[in-house]
């Protein structure tokens, strides 16, 4: 080889092994970043419960549950102190495990189990809780009944076995779901006693259904729900009464229509305590026969037939032969509404719970005095000031 094309080709090799060199250099970096990244960290795996270990005076409706981070739950168990295991269940995913049951009040609760994480490695699963003892238990119970149909005018009323002082605690814990939307409220009308009525009477044909999850709710003044209670029902017909005390009539409507237009007398507006009560009156109950006493009134034990009970202070629709005379010119009664026998059996057959009596014309409104139900007597602006939250 001449010394010019061993040059040449020393020159040719020079080149190509710098260019290698100088490539080599710049992608070396790139290599390396890349492959950080595509490293995965893994993070250690965690598992925590609810409530935290330790917790003290924790409501026994929860919740409570495990749940584990980069890993899986192999399993877990919820003991009380006599050792019995409490109903739960893990999710699908293997993440968590929650209590399907409520606990007991005033108990010490234990976790135990097994958690595996991504990486193989196992953990235990440890901690303990303690449920509050509460001071007193106070029931709630419904107005209304499973299954049954009720009037639009029906408000629904839970009753308190003791007074309530938290409020706002109570009426978070009660849930209304209704077919047809249904605007309405709860008003606490006592310290016993909340209500919730539509803003509206009901839609009728309306199902509704009441949750008053009130288990390990506290009530105030260290008191707890003793127990959950639930109620089904539905909302009839509209039948709306109007009982006029200046003209004496007593007019009925069934779905918009007129059914009934009866003479009535009402009560005996020159003296207060015998004035019947204007106002939305709500039907209570109804009875073939009735026995009315008023002592202030020197009577005792007067029956008399188809007695539609309309409020708490005495208040009825029912049949009355010995105001016939006056029925449709003049009011003679103790308050109640008189229609002749034959129309109060008629009136009788068609009403239920819940049905509206609206009283108008006289000189005393129903009010709270009147108890149970004066619901309808609170404009709407007013009824929603009484509600806690």
């Amino acid at each position: 080889m001449n010394k010019s094309l061993a040059a040449a080709v020393a020159l040719a090799v020079g080149v190509l092994v710098a260019g290698c060199g100088s490539g080599g250099e710049a992608a070396s970096p790139t290599a390396v970043e890349q492959q950080a990244k595509n490293v995965a960290v893994q993070a250690p795996m965690t598992v925590s419960t609810t409530p935290a270990n330790g917790s003290e005076g924790v409501s026994p409706a929860g919740p409570f549950q495990v749940a584990v981070t980069e890993g899986k739950l192999v399993s877990v168990a919820l003991t009380n102190a006599e050792g019995k295991q409490v109903a739960g269940a893990p999710a699908a995913d293997g993440a968590s495990w929650v209590v399907s049951e409520p606990l007991g009040y005033g108990k010490t609760y234990t976790w135990t189990g097994t958690a595996v994480g991504k990486d193989g490695k196992e953990a235990p699963i440890t901690g303990a809780f303690t449920t509050v003892t509460p001071t007193g238990h106070i029931s709630g119970s419904f107005n209304v009944g499973d299954d049954q149909t009720y009037g639009i005018a029906m408000p629904v009323a839970i009753e308190f076995s003791a007074p309530v002082t938290d409020r706002a605690s109570v009426q978070k814990a009660l849930k209304i779901e209704t077919s047809v939307p249904t605007e309405g409220a709860w008003a606490w009308l006592s310290d016993t006693e909340v209500h919730w009525r539509p803003k509206a009477y009901w839609t009728p044909g309306t199902t509704v259904k009441v949750n008053a999850n009130l288990y390990g709710v506290p009530h105030g003044d260290g008191a707890y729900g003793s127990q959950d209670v639930s109620v089904h029902f539905t909302i009839g017909r509209a039948l709306i009464a109007t009982a006029d005390t200046q003209t004496h009539r007593f007019v009925v409507t069934k779905d918009g229509q007129q059914l009934f237009d009866f003479p009535a007398s009402y009560g005996l507006e020159s003296d207060p305590g015998r004035v019947s009560r204007s106002g939305i009156h709500v039907v209570i109950s109804k009875s073939a026969e009735v026995s009315m006493t008023n002592q202030r009134y020197n009577y005792e034990n007067v029956k008399v037939p188809w007695g539609v009970q309309i409020s708490y202070n005495g208040e009825y629709v029912h049949g009355y032969e010995g105001s016939r005379y006056a029925q449709g010119s003049e009011n003679v009664s103790h308050g109640c509404a008189n229609l002749a026998p034959e129309n109060a059996k008629l009136y009788f057959d068609e009403v239920i719970p819940g049905d509206p009596v609206n009283v108008v014309g006289s000189s005393v409104a129903l009010s709270e005095e009147d108890r149970t139900y004066y619901d309808w007597t609170l404009d709407w602006n007013a009824w929603v000031t009484k509600g806690a939250v």
